[in-house]
């Protein structure tokens, strides 16, 4: 890999990024900092850090535009009396707009920011617009209100209306003329139930003689409910002319029998209660709520009990109206209460007409005020973190921004003085620091999901290798030699190919699920993953666990009918095919894959598959681990540290080639050399068959313990020898087992002593020589720190921190160098083992997918093939449905899911880790896209 030079910047590296400081003109910060915002590339620092953001130049500004957010979309502080959280959470046009269900238009459109004049037009539209709203929203609950009040006058004065008939009046007034008897009775008859109820002895009451002439009709119990009001009592001759008083009103339908109940412990059964329910569900004349309301009326004499039964009804807010006392009184209220209603349904219709042409023009423009209104609180959020001179007529700010859009951000900001009118050209001067810069990756659609995923393990380290275009080929190819199926590889493809055809339609309809929003953010990374499935289920030869023939085996049938139909009728029911009759050695292996005969091969088929699923495995993590320790070299060369090339990246690489890279040798050696037949000559060894095929497992267990074994596989006399595969199988094969095996072990003492040792070492002449410190810089490989040698030179040049890759300078600590190192290095050799363990993963979950799919078509779809006829046909379609419903929710979408976990557990720990540190800290550059688009998010997730 060249490296980018430096004024030239690849895709293997962050940015070259570069501290910037900004004169403004006062006059022209406001527009200059509008361009850099829809640029989107500088990052502002606070020059404020001990600022409240009260006491900052611009806190009115944002006030103001926070106020006017809340109109249109913010928060705003209201009552929650009968309000849902919903809509405590919406402004208050907003929250006009959806109760009405109007679509708030939103035609991508994106305003340029406004000129800081324009904030008191907009002020004022907004203004005018909520008190519109307001008065009219007043209007229509006070017109509701006087509605729902007529509409309960209407029903009490037709419900009342029987309440005055002659015979009804009678009833009232020969019960009301009991007086005190009635009273006490009543109270006696409650008395006596709740003796019974409390299981107390009951005592009957002896009535006087006067009382005799009383015939008592009522039931045992005390009256309750309904029927509390039809309680009768028929008197004898005695009779006075009473003065009786009523009152008539509605009440909850939910609250009658406990007002019941009240009413008449608190009165003493001394009034008479009517009730009618109204069959129409009304509204709430406070809180607009549908309810369900009794019409009742009750009579009474006296002031005093007056007085109480609007006590009562007030606690049960009942609501109580006026109700004449003759019929043609009555009469004419309703037809004043008629004529009334009719003119506020027109009244009201006017009204809610009018709202709603109101709400419709300004749903077509809340959207652009919106964007709008954030662009200036934006940017007068940014003009806080800016420092004023001591003159108040420039401002002064500081930014880091990449080296190669300079030119970019110098016409922003020329662009900006001149709309704003400004004689004075602003100016960006470049600075230096020993600050480390942001990392800022490009990135586009496609590589922004590879770009996440290795973003989500730590941000880079300034300007140190991106692993980013590595894992977009070596992620979905792992991920796919876990998953390999062509068939399900198809259906994943397929479903990344329609997010992909579909994004702006999609992007469009904003659809707020979560899982969705995960899939089609990586619906790039998913189409690779289905791509390079297909690719390895090509070379497994594996569609939903059967095998393609497309250009025939290269094994025969060396077997004759008699043979066939002997296996047929015996009991041994399985073929040997031996490659030296069955193999046909002129059609050769087959092109691509794996031959499709293995698919009928029951018996040996899975130790053929987990042998060469093992040992590719371990090929493959072998590579990437190697890979990425030749990356670390490139980090170690850019960096110009020539310490951590001598004692770190060569000993590592001679570590690895000595036993990892000798293994994998071994294993493609032992593929295309030792076949399945006996040969003449390998390595000089006459071969007799594949009894003797080396055992790698065994020979690297001897070669750590340093075993002595014989060599070749037979005698003298041409006899095979004892456990011949274990002998060694080329010329010198101990000698140089063992020479690796030593070369391995010297490494480790290298990579731990020797950096701290020469370090020390060059410390100590520094000191001896009149210098009392190192400059030291602190390179973070892996997740250790590293402290390595630098020469002492100036800091960060004015390129912008081009070389400094975490510059430190101090005293030289021994026990900190050491530490780190020993550290770096166990976890270096010990991780070599581990991880290559670890990359075993892929041939597992290999198996397991090929075995899973395997049962479904064993256990599912195959029994359709079994059945005939009608039946038969409609048993097919009936096992296809759920053989392909279990095949994408398990093989597909829970098998995918796994075999994304692990890909990605190989790339942030088995890969990274030999070459990335991820200490770095994002490029977060003021951008009106990103802030519109933050704020859209949020109001959704509400």
């Amino acid at each position: 890999m060249t490296e980018p030079e430096p004024d030239q910047p690849g895709i293997y590296r962050s940015e070259q990024m570069t501290l910037a400081q900004l004169f403004l003109q006062s006059e022209a910060a406001y527009q200059c900092v509008a361009e850099l915002g829809e640029l989107g590339l500088v990052q502002f620092r606070d020059l404020n850090p001990d600022t409240s953001a009260f006491q900052r130049k611009y806190v009115n500004e944002v006030r103001r535009c926070d106020e006017m957010e809340r109109k249109l979309s913010g928060y705003e502080i209201i009552k929650f009396t009968r309000r849902s959280l919903d809509d405590a959470r919406s402004g208050y046009l907003e929250r006009e707009i959806k109760k009405d269900q109007i679509p708030m238009l939103d035609t991508g459109e994106n305003p340029d920011a406004p000129q800081p004049r324009e904030m008191i037009d907009l002020e004022a539209t907004f203004e005018k617009l909520e008190n519109e709203l307001r008065e009219v929203n007043r209007n229509e609950e006070t017109l509701k209100k006087n509605f729902s009040e007529l509409t309960e006058l209407k029903h009490i004065l037709r419900k009342t209306q029987t309440f005055f008939e002659e015979e009804g009046r009678q009833e009232w007034i020969c019960y009301l003329e009991c007086g005190d008897l009635a009273s006490e009775l009543y109270m006696t008859r409650v008395v006596e139930h709740d003796r019974r109820r409390m299981g107390e002895p009951t005592r009957r009451r002896t009535l006087s003689a006067e009382q005799e002439p009383l015939i008592i009709t009522a039931e045992e119990e005390p009256p309750s409910g309904p029927g509390l009001s039809m309680t009768m009592l028929r008197l004898g001759t005695h009779k006075k002319k009473l003065q009786v008083c009523f009152v008539a009103g509605v009440i909850r339908r939910e609250r009658l029998p406990a007002f019941e109940r009240l009413l008449w412990r608190a009165c003493r059964g001394n009034v008479f209660l009517r009730t009618s329910e109204i069959d129409d569900v009304l509204n709430d004349t406070v809180t607009g709520e549908p309810v369900n309301k009794t019409v009742f009326i009750i009579f009474f004499q006296g002031d005093q009990l007056k007085t109480k039964v609007k006590k009562i009804c007030e606690g049960f807010r009942a609501t109580l109206y006026p109700c004449p006392d003759t019929p043609q009184e009555r009469r004419e209220m309703s037809i004043g209460v008629m004529t009334r209603i009719e003119d506020l349904k027109t009244v009201l219709g006017q009204t809610q007409d009018h709202r709603h042409r109101v709400l419709v023009a300004a749903s077509k423009n809340v959207r652009m005020w919106l964007t709008k209104v954030r662009k200036i609180k934006s940017i007068y959020h940014t003009l806080n973190l800016f420092n004023i001179d001591v003159t108040h007529k420039c401002l002064i700010a500081e930014c880091w921004c990449p080296v190669s859009e300079l030119d970019r951000i110098k016409l922003a900001l020329k662009r900006g003085t001149e709309e704003s009118g400004s004689q004075v050209p602003s100016i960006l001067n470049r600075m230096e620091t020993s600050e480390p810069p942001p990392t800022y990756h490009k990135t586009n659609k496609f590589t922004k999901g590879f770009q996440n995923i290795v973003d989500a393990y730590g941000i880079a380290t300034y300007r140190e290798i991106n692993p980013a275009p590595y894992t977009m080929i070596s992620f979905p190819f792992l991920f796919a030699v876990m998953f390999g199926d062509l068939g399900h590889g198809t259906v994943m493809l397929l479903a990344a190919l329609f997010f992909i055809l579909k994004e702006k339609q999609l992007e469009a309809a904003r659809i707020k699920d979560e899982i969705f929003q995960t899939f089609f953010g990586g619906r790039y990374v998913i189409f690779l993953m289905g791509a390079f499935s297909i690719y390895t289920g090509l070379l497994y030869n594996d569609v939903f666990s059967k095998s393609l023939n497309i250009f025939g085996s290269g094994w025969t049938n060396c077997y004759d009918i008699k043979e066939i139909d002997r296996l047929q009728y015996g009991p041994e029911k399985t073929l040997m095919l031996i490659p030296e009759k069955a193999y046909d050695d002129a059609a050769g292996p087959y092109p691509i894959g794996v031959d499709p005969v293995w698919n009928l091969a029951e018996s040996n088929k899975l130790n053929f598959l987990n042998s060469l699923k093992m040992k590719l495995s371990v090929i493959l993590g072998i590579a990437q681990m190697t890979f990425g320790v030749l990356l670390s070299y490139q980090n170690h060369k850019y960096f110009k540290s020539d310490l951590d090339i001598k004692f770190m990246f060569i000993p590592q690489m001679v570590f690895l080639a000595c036993i990892f890279i000798y293994l994998c040798l071994e294993i493609v050696v032992k593929w295309i050399w030792f076949t399945a037949g006996p040969q003449d000559s390998i390595f000089g060894y006459k071969y007799p068959g594949s009894n003797c095929a080396p055992s790698l497992l065994i020979g690297l267990i001897n070669m750590f313990m340093m075993k002595t074994m014989g060599t070749g596989f037979v005698d003298d006399d041409g006899s095979q020898k004892f456990q011949c595969y274990l002998n060694n199988w080329y010329p010198g094969q101990g000698f140089f087992q063992t020479l690796f095996v030593l070369t391995a072990i010297v490494c480790v003492p290298v990579m731990l002593f020797a950096k701290p040792y020469l370090l020390w070492k060059a410390d100590k002449e520094r000191r001896e020589s009149g210098h009392r410190q190192l400059s030291v810089r602190a390179d973070m490989n892996g997740d250790d720190a590293e402290v390595v040698h630098a020469e002492p030179k100036p800091s960060t040049s004015s390129s912008g921190g081009g070389g400094a890759h975490g510059h430190d300078s101090g005293p030289f600590e021994f026990g900190e160098v050491m530490v780190y190192q020993a550290i770096h290095t166990i976890e270096f050799v010990l991780g070599c083992v581990s991880h290559t363990a670890s990359y075993l993963r892929l041939w597992a979950l290999s198996l397991a997918h090929a075995q899973l799919s395997d049962v479904l078509w064993t256990m599912v779809f195959r029994h359709s093939f079994t059945l005939d006829g009608y039946y038969g046909a409609v048993a097919t379609y009936i096992l296809f449905f759920i053989f392909g419903s279990l095949s994408f929710f398990i093989l597909v979408l829970m098998e995918g899911l796994s075999a994304f976990l692990h890909a990605l557990r190989l790339h942030w720990v088995e890969f990274q880790s030999k070459f990335y540190g991820g200490l770095g800290h994002m490029f977060v550059p003021f951008s009106f896209e990103t802030i519109l688009e933050e704020e859209r998010e949020a109001e959704e997730s509400l």
